[in-house]
């Protein structure tokens, strides 16, 4: 096996080990709203959106040649390159997982790969006019505009809806969130999984294995990013659904629907043009101008601040580790060399999830009331409260559980009792 053909694998293996930390990064953007608001159980939630992912992936590849040739001088690239793009961009992608970010996979994923062609040539080697008009300006405009989209689709429903009983509404609206959660799961494919098919090809272009001239990439390429989004989006990435179901604004199930609505119109228009467009930021955009449209609702906007401040340190950040990683790989050379950064790459990424046990979030409880953080009252080594023991007790089943709720119920009762 020669070192070009060695590399090139690991770049394959990279770039799905990416898509399917875009997977279960990007979940919540279809779904966190419908677990939010009780339209869908979590499991549920996420095996609807992992088939639908699935399906999404093989309608458009405008957004792949868009990765694949638009950003980036493509005679110029090298597989140590996308190598160490996709280094950036896993790495970014799971600290925000881990703080439960909501940040842009896609701009990760370009961050890694321009910066670590401005550390293999120069500035040059990037197509400054394609990424500002088909990432930057988009990213700017694509929040405002869900966010106005979802405000108006919001307040028309509370209008349209004055009268009628809750419940009714609630109901009749969870049906529909259904529909338009499946619809963003789609729309998501048809857009993220391209960017995974484009650096997969543009490393194929640089191999020879592929040519400029193609118009799209393989089939085993669309066939593998397919299944590896998919199975990325099952994992379910509860620490982002917990911050955009809980943290932003409490969901209800008509504002639901509007920003899901909102959000796969969005979508699907910018696969339909080739626009390399942030998912996330679309949700989020969505999610916030649905709390504005809801009369009464009560916006956190210093969660939405800190979710802009990362979106604004996203690019720069990946293109930083994306670069470094380069330097790496290129000064060691060889087997050596790639091996390494390969080796370093999986360290991280361990630490990282060991990290995330300490206080770990999953399908039980990712629809805890939000106290002001992403694990308070969730972390492990926290006194359990009688409220959290008695759920966990009755959706466990666990005698040990049924147990501890009883003891806690009798030292609550206490206290009460020596307090009055």
């Amino acid at each position: 096996m020669n070192l070009e053909f060695f590399l090139l694998v690991l770049v394959v293996i990279t770039a799905l080990a990416f898509d399917f930390t875009n997977g279960f990064h990007d979940t919540g953007n279809a779904m966190a709203t419908s677990i939010a608001s009780g339209a869908l159980k979590p499991r549920t939630a996420v095996a609807l959106s992992s088939s639908l992912n699935l399906v999404g992936a093989f309608l458009s590849t405008a957004v792949a040649a868009t990765i694949a040739k638009g950003l980036v001088d493509a005679g110029l690239v090298t597989l140590e390159v996308v190598f160490a793009g996709l280094v950036g961009a896993i790495v970014w992608n799971l600290l925000t997982w881990l703080l439960g970010i909501p940040s842009s996979s896609s701009h990760a994923l370009i961050g890694g790969i321009v910066g670590a062609m401005i550390a293999a040539v120069g500035g040059h080697g990037v197509i400054w006019r394609g990424l500002v008009s088909t990432v930057m300006v988009p990213a700017l405009l694509a929040p405002v505009l869900a966010m106005l989209v979802a405000t108006v689709g919001t307040s028309l429903i509370y209008r349209l809806t004055r009268g009628v009983p809750e419940k009714h509404t609630e109901r009749g609206f969870r049906y529909g969130q259904i529909c338009s959660a499946s619809l963003v799961s789609l729309a998501h494919g048809t857009n993220d999984a391209q960017k995974t098919m484009g650096v997969i090809f543009l490393a194929l272009i640089s191999y020879g294995a592929a040519s400029q001239t193609d118009v799209m990439p393989p089939l085993w390429v669309i066939f593998s990013c397919a299944l590896a989004i998919a199975a990325g989006t099952y994992m379910g990435g509860w620490r982002v659904i917990r911050t955009l179901g809980k943290g932003l604004v409490e969901i209800k199930s008509p504002q639901g629907m509007a920003a899901e609505s909102s959000s796969a119109a969005i979508i699907l228009l910018s696969s339909h043009f080739g626009y390399s467009l942030s998912t996330t930021h679309v949700a989020t955009g969505s999610i916030l101008g649905s709390g504005v449209g809801r009369p009464g609702a009560d916006v956190r906007w210093g969660v939405a601040g800190r979710m802009v401040a990362a979106w604004l340190v996203t690019l720069p950040s990946a293109g930083i580790v994306g670069a470094g990683t380069y330097f790496l790989v290129h000064a060691i050379g060889g087997f050596a060399g790639t091996a390494i950064g390969f080796a370093l790459l999986v360290a991280v990424a361990v630490a990282l999830w060991l990290q995330s046990r300490k206080a770990p979030i999953n399908h039980r409880n990712v629809n805890d009331e939000w106290e002001g953080s992403l694990t308070a009252g969730t972390h492990s080594n926290a006194a359990p409260t009688l409220k959290s023991v008695i759920t966990t007790a009755a959706l466990s089943g666990d005698a040990d559980s049924a147990r501890e709720a009883d003891t806690t119920r009798e030292a609550d009762t206490i206290r009460r009792a020596a307090a009055s």
